[in-house]
């Protein structure tokens, strides 16, 4: 990146007519002169004002200079004691990089980041002490999106704190060798779920996430629900980490819902991971640029107060200039040298801003710090971003990646990977931090450093506790008690038991007349949480608009074209549908705020994310795994599902993977159901598990697939097998030949169809009995078979355990052949566990623009392929005649797409 590319005014241009444009400079300078800068910037706004009603093109400029943008004089008192403060920060600055340094051990070597939390431990220091609420405070807690790789820092405080133990400490990323004291490599809520509550070392995840959940918290304010309008969501992130598409790509969302209950704090310490961001650029200056023109309001904080003096008596502007045209790559290096060499390369530049320093010595000039690591300046820009309405504000604060570890570590572009300090380095550190702990101690064994506590009446000590108890508590924290509510009755599931008659209609449309009828119960109905990222008429949800509307704080200030229509477009601040736009990635991350409310505000809600579930695991795999850590609760559903049915719109539309995707995620519970009667029974399990407080293990997310095709639904079949349902299969029609050769027909979803079809087609043409189950979850099967076999494996002396699968099936005989409307792998997840011959169909390779019966057809997982290939296992076995295979290919002209007949005509959305 050039150097000014963000400055409209740097770019060269040809004055037609210098003589007159530098009287208007002259101009402008004499009203600086008489008047002063607040009268000067009157009339330029002004004068831009004009040039845009004169239609002049004039650029806005999107950068300030590279100063501080809060002005000294402007700075409020720092209400603390910045002495103390600094005092246990040095203890928590030395406990955190031993924590890493004793990991190190040879026979260990687990890695761990040094310099991340050195950069910052300003800027989370004086959250700490004066901005983050805990849950006790009386307005609420606020969320803090902690730093990933600055973990150590948060253990090193809470250490001090009474929270976690030396032993704690010494077990670092030794979680399961150590247990019970290991403590996780980073924020992880799974692993550590009364401490951390945001999973964010997935870098670009932690933005994201933070603007919706602010936009959550505006939303749980409007709904009535909860009061947490005192919430603020603050998130931590390195300058680097602002490269990721999800770091940027949802800074218009934060803007145009005003979240100014959100504040981001970027580290710009000026390296990513291997070395300079931007080393020919000023990351401060195009963040600045990009972060405005989102509409965000920016706060800089570029230099400590050591630089105020120079810069108030930088009467000619040498210094600004400099400062204004330094490269990154350069800043880095002056803090990897000397104060010398920052007086020879960088004031040196110039005589004017030489003479500035002049009376400073090298170690003045070394001393001269970065705004990030000044609590004054810290505090000024959060209280700003606090007292800021209307607006999201991101701090942009300049530190040094490795501050203070000394010359090997500060600014080197392998600080990142260091894990590492030498004897030397750790003298040196021990002495800038006045740490009392003897030479002989370190020398003793480089890798069982001393930590430091102080005594628990230290005057610094009871003064940090007092801190937090003005603010409610340790942060951060997690807890995970609730508001317990009624959930629905029976009868709330009565609409699913029904069946269509004669009616045709797609699962999709049976869970939405279900969901209704969910949302119209009691006080659960109004925490329900309808998720959608757009195409909402397709799914036959803008049934909800009129009557549950959807959300905007602003209300709908506008005439909607549709207002005459039954289902007319309507939006509320109170709104309970979240209609997020064309924005899967912001979905996931609104599910994940609504998911996690019952440990963020102790209020309990339930998440309904639904979709094309092509878009879902696929394109935001990484967004459901972070929910995951977060212990997110709340239901998936991957609408328009499988490979053939909607296949009109081609391969980007045609999900043949998603339940092998999701299978991946430990807190995905996955279904793909046939009919309307079996959502049923799978959404009140999954309700009574994730909301009634009984279950061992609450912390799941429901992933149901659900499809477009029309079909009479049946009704519920007297004596189901609701247990089978919902463990992941039950025995749905025996064949009504008495005699013959057996086949077992294990189908899910909109396959099942197909596989009764067959089963008819088998006994008529073929003399053969098929048995029909429907397949509820292949997952979930695999998961019981899997730890079957563990159980019996590593507990030899205890009952053996036998599968689910295995016991359903145990009795019954002849070829087993499994199909369903995806890949060949989600049938085989069960392979091990088929008590017999075992065969699968599945829809392999990229979508086709088809009918859903040529393309069933083109797979072979239609009814005929279903027909022949259990023809061939049974040929194989000898039970019917190996001719007869290449007869029934003949005569149901197997390999010609256009002879399909399974499914109804179509296939678009």
């Amino acid at each position: 990146m050039a150097l000014h590319i963000s400055d409209p005014y740097s770019e060269d241009y040809v004055d037609t007519d210098p003589q007159e444009t530098a009287e208007w400079k002259e101009s402008l300078d004499a009203v600086i002169g008489e008047r002063g800068h607040q009268r000067a910037r009157e009339v330029m706004l002004a004068l831009l004002q004009r040039s845009r009603e004169q239609h002049l093109g004039v650029p806005m400029h999107p950068v300030t200079d590279y100063i501080n943008t809060i002005a000294p004089e402007d700075e409020p008192e720092f209400p603390g004691d910045e002495s103390i403060e600094r005092t246990y920060r040095r203890w928590i600055r030395w406990n955190a990089a031993i924590t890493v340094q004793n990991s190190q051990k040879a026979h260990i070597g687990v890695g761990g980041h040094i310099s991340s939390y050195a950069a910052q431990s300003t800027l989370y220091e004086v959250g700490l002490n004066h901005f983050f609420k805990s849950y006790d405070h009386p307005a609420g807690p606020d969320q803090v999106y902690f730093q990933g790789h600055a973990a150590p820092g948060n253990y090193a405080r809470a250490y001090l704190e009474g929270r976690l133990t030396e032993d704690n400490l010494n077990s670092f990323r030794q979680e399961a060798s150590k247990a019970p004291n290991g403590l996780s490599s980073y924020p992880h809520p799974r692993l550590m779920p009364d401490f951390w509550q945001f999973p964010t070392v997935s870098m670009g995840l932690g933005p994201m996430n933070a603007i919706w959940q602010a936009q959550y918290n505006k939303y749980l304010t409007n709904r009535g629900i909860k009061d947490a309008s005192g919430s603020h969501v603050w998130a931590f992130l390195g300058d680097g980490e602002m490269d990721e598409p999800e770091s940027r790509g949802q800074l218009q969302i934060a803007a145009n819902y005003e979240l100014d209950n959100l504040t981001f704090v970027v580290n710009c310490n000026l390296q990513r991971l291997d070395g300079p961001v931007r080393g020919n650029g000023k990351i401060v200056q195009e963040l600045e640029s990009y972060f405005r023109g989102a509409g965000w309001n920016v706060i800089k904080v570029v230099w400590g107060r050591e630089w105020d003096d120079l810069l108030a008596r930088d009467s000619e502007g040498a210094l600004l200039r400099l400062m204004n045209e330094t490269p990154d790559g350069d800043f880095q290096t002056y803090k990897a040298e000397s104060g010398k060499y920052v007086r020879d390369n960088f004031f040196g530049r110039d005589p004017e801003a030489l003479k500035l320093v002049e009376n400073l010595s090298d170690d003045d000039i070394w001393g001269l710090k970065r705004g990030g690591h000044d609590y004054r300046k810290v505090y000024a820009a959060y209280k700003a971003a606090l007292e800021h309405k209307g607006q999201p504000t991101v701090i942009l604060a300049h530190t040094v990646k490795g501050y203070g570890l000394g010359t090997h570590f500060e600014g080197r572009n392998a600080t990142h990977q260091m894990k590492k300090l030498t004897l030397a380095d750790l003298k040196k550190f021990r002495d800038t931090l006045q740490i009392p702990i003897a030479d002989k101690d370190l020398e003793a064994d480089l890798y069982s450093i001393p930590y430091y506590k102080p005594d628990d009446s230290d005057p610094a000590l009871q003064y940090m506790l007092e801190r937090r108890r003005e603010l409610g508590g340790f942060v951060p924290e997690r807890r995970s008690k609730y508001t317990q509510i009624d959930l629905p009755e029976e009868k709330t599931y009565a609409i699913a038991k029904k069946g269509s008659g004669n009616q045709p209609v797609a699962t999709t449309m049976g869970f939405v007349r279900l969901l209704k009828d969910l949302m119209r119960s009691g006080e659960f109905g109004k925490r329900i949480v309808p998720i959608i990222p757009d195409e909402a008429r397709t799914f036959g949800l803008d049934a909800f608009f009129p009557t549950a509307k959807i959300y905007n704080p602003h209300g709908q200030q506008y005439t909607a074209v549709d207002r005459e229509l039954l289902l007319a477009y309507r939006e509320s601040p109170q709104g309970q549908l979240m209609h997020v736009g064309i924005n899967e990635a912001g979905a996931v991350a609104s599910m994940t705020a609504v998911g996690t409310s019952h440990s963020v505000h102790g209020e309990l809600m339930v998440p309904m994310y639904i979709f094309y579930s092509m878009f879902g695991f696929q394109r935001t795999g990484d967004g459901f795994w972070a929910a995951g850590d977060s212990l997110t609760r709340g239901f998936i559903l991957g609408a328009t599902a499988g490979r053939t049915t909607l296949t009109g719109e081609g391969l980007q539309h045609m999900d043949g993977h998603s339940h092998i995707i999701a299978s991946t995620n430990p807190a995905v519970v996955s279904y793909d159901p046939a009919y309307v009667y079996e959502i049923g029974h799978i959404m009140r399990a999954g309700i009574e598990r994730m909301y009634g407080g009984n279950h061992p293990d609450p912390d799941v997310m429901y992933y149901i697939t659900m499809y477009n095709e029309p079909m009479a639904q049946p009704a519920e079949p007297e004596n189901l097998d609701v247990d089978g349902v919902v463990k992941g299969i039950y025995y749905l029609r025996a064949p009504e030949l008495e005699q013959g050769p057996q086949a077992q027909l294990l189908a899910s979803g909109v396959a099942v169809p197909w596989a009764l079809h067959a089963q008819q087609i088998l006994a008529e043409e073929w003399g053969v009995r098929a048995h029909v189950w429907s397949v509820t979850s292949w997952q979930e099967l695999r998961r019981d078979g899997l730890e079957a076999n563990e159980h019996n494996w590593t507990k030899p002396s205890e009952e053996a355990r036998v599968p689910y699968l295995r016991d359903k099936l145990q009795s019954s005989e002849g070829v087993f052949l499994g199909v369903s409307d995806f890949n060949h792998q989600l049938p085989d997840m069960v392979r091990e566990f088929i008590p017999g011959d075992y065969a699968t169909l599945g829809a392999d390779g990229f979508g086709i623009s088809d009918t859903r019966a040529a393309a069933r057809r083109f797979y072979k997982i239609d009814a005929h392929s279903i027909v022949v290939r259990t023809l061939s296992e049974l040929a194989r076995r000898g039970e019917v005649e190996a001719s007869v295979v290449q007869t029934a290919i003949d005569r149901y002209d197997l390999n010609n797409p256009a002879a399909g007949e399974s499914g109804s005509a179509g296939g678009d959305a």
